[in-house]
């Protein structure tokens, strides 16, 4: 866990992520990349081996140390950003899988596995503010009728409104899980109510504050 070195500062909540909890999803904030390959390969380890399959993006398989590490979780491929620089879209086809994430992450959570998923659907740099976020994990609980971990990370030595950087080092916070309510003839408002209460947890966690009404799907800084 050398990777682990001066990065991870403190985890709380540790039972709620055991692997005879299985199979949960867990849901966290994202405010750094380096947290998509630390947060797994730290549970797997603490899990002893058992993995918690997260989704990731397709491009980032493209980078020969960091994609063999991703592919060590068996995670859940995501298509939807495209490649930088964009020639290496040309090799988009080779990555692309049988299943849609959601198909593949409810085919997991069968199997008694647990997945992790980010949310926001991207990295959000900023230090005080949660985006609103997406429906998927809600709408992935209520139909598996499996419970949400939520997660919060933090970033203890930040200091003022700049972004979040990359090597910055962060504590996580795990909180008891959320039972999502059962199926009900109107999915679609069982998942939104559901979202709130997920959302509402990470906040709690990550000490960032969420923001249900914000349509943007990331924060602009002003240039220094």
């Amino acid at each position: 866990m050398t990777a682990f070195r001066g990065r991870v500062l403190a985890i709380e909540g540790l039972n709620h992520v055991a692997a005879d909890q299985d199979p949960f999803i867990l849901a966290l904030n994202h405010s750094q990349g380096p947290e998509a390959v630390l947060v797994p390969t730290w549970l797997c380890f603490h899990r002893g081996g058992r993995m918690v399959h997260f989704m990731a993006d397709w491009n980032f398989l493209l980078y020969p140390v960091l994609g063999w590490i991703i592919r060590l979780h068996e995670p859940i491929v995501v298509m939807r950003k495209e490649a930088k620089p964009r020639f290496l879209n040309r090799l988009r086809p080779w990555f692309e899988p049988s299943r849609t994430p959601f198909a593949a992450a409810k085919e997991f959570l069968k199997d008694g596995r647990s997945v992790g998923i980010f949310p926001e659907a991207t990295v959000n740099h900023h230090p005080t503010q949660l985006l609103r976020g997406q429906l998927g994990v809600s709408r992935l609980a209520v139909e598996s009728q499996v419970p949400v971990v939520p997660g919060g990370i933090r970033f203890p030595q930040h200091r003022g409104e700049a972004p979040i950087g990359n090597e910055e080092p962060f504590t996580i916070h795990f909180g008891p899980a959320l039972m999502p309510p059962a199926r009900e003839n109107n999915p679609r408002r069982a998942a939104t109510l559901f979202h709130e209460q997920i959302m509402s947890a990470i906040s709690t966690l990550s000490g960032k504050q969420w923001q249900p009404l914000a349509r943007r799907t990331k924060y602009a800084f002003p240039k220094a």
